[in-house]
This record gives structure tokens, C-alpha cells and sequence, in this order.
């Protein structure tokens, strides 16, 4: 995700002024410039948002699974605008038309060539500053999923032949193996 100019402190209005089709994050006023996903992509994206809406929908769980592009309004103010792969948002009192406002409970991001940087250590920090709950780096390029669970202060470094349990839920885990991506 290439940064753009560091001089110039961007807000949302910024990122609503980008011409149709041209998408970014802010993140504490810079702005990081997205490219479009790769199929493979895709293809995880879908596989884990139907694993994690089938469940809670079994359970008939209070909370909403989206997937990008949707507005996560971080820290409430106009210099935090991201759109995480999958957010997971426990509280309905986040959500409004525009987005979630404020910190979901459980964020996926999937590492593309462009976002590396930012998923493993800008959006890392800033997830676990903002609130989030649980946060994982899929890295299909690497065949690996790292689990960052900041409520209890757990990590996990798994394969994508290996079941994560997730720990927001405690009986959802999620057999990588399983999927076919």
C-alpha cells in the first residue's frame, strides 16, 4: 500500500474526494493507497467470511461479519478511516450506515504484495491502540496466519494446514485445511 506525500495531513474528507473506483485507508492522517485484490485474494475472503457468518448465524449471535469495502471509523475522528478485509463487530451501537464506528472486535486483514508493510506492523499497532480485540494476518504468500488475540495478551503463528481457534468465540475454530482456496 504505497503511502502518499508525508507532509500533508489527510482527512476523511480526503478519502470521500478519491475518484470513483480509487480506494485508500487513513491511518493517523497519512493515507495509504489500496490496490485491487488478486483472486486468490478473493477466494480467502470468501472462504473465511461464510465460515464466520454460518456460525453466528447457527449461535444467532448479536454480531455482524463485513467485509471490505466497509468503513471502520477507528478512533472516531476524520483521521482514522480503514477497511479491513473482514471485520467482526459485537456491538451494535458501532454501526451506522456509513460503517463502524470505533474499534470491532475481531479484524482480518489478507496480505497483498502492496500491504505487507502495513498489515504486519502500521495497521498491527494501531489495532491494538484502537481496541480491537483479536486480529489476524493471513499471508497467503507465506501459507501462514498470525494470530494477535490483545485481550489476552496471546499471539499464535499457525499454517494454512493447521486449525486457528478463535478467540473472541469459545467454541469457533477454523480449519485452514479444510478450506479450498
Amino acid at each position: 500500500m504505497p503511502l502518499l506525500q508525508h507532509s500533508k495531513e489527510y482527512t476523511i474528507d480526503d478519502i470521500y474526494a478519491l475518484p470513483d473506483g480509487q480506494r485508500a485507508e487513513l491511518i493517523d492522517g497519512q493515507m495509504y493507497m489500496m490496490a485491487p485484490p488478486t483472486r486468490r485474494h478473493q477466494q480467502i475472503l470468501g472462504a473465511l467470511y461464510r465460515k464466520i457468518a454460518d456460525y453466528i448465524d447457527r449461535k444467532g449471535g448479536s454480531c455482524e461479519v463485513d467485509i471490505a469495502p466497509f468503513a471502520v471509523f477507528l478512533n472516531a475522528d476524520d483521521k482514522n478511516y480503514v477497511e479491513p478485509d473482514i471485520s467482526i463487530i459485537c456491538s451494535p451501537d458501532k454501526l451506522t450506515d456509513k460503517g463502524c464506528t470505533g474499534a470491532p472486535d475481531w479484524i482480518i486483514e489478507i496480505v497483498s504484495p502492496g500491504s505487507r508493510r502495513t498489515d504486519y506492523f502500521t495497521k498491527l499497532f494501531k489495532y491494538r491502540t484502537a481496541g480491537v480485540k483479536e486480529y489476524w494476518i493471513v499471508d497467503p504468500d507465506k501459507n501462514r496466519i498470525l494470530v494477535y488475540n490483545f485481550a489476552s495478551e496471546d499471539t499464535g503463528d499457525y499454517t494454512f494446514s493447521e486449525v486457528v481457534k478463535v478467540g473472541i468465540y469459545d467454541d469457533l475454530e477454523i480449519d485452514f485445511n479444510a478450506i479450498d482456496f
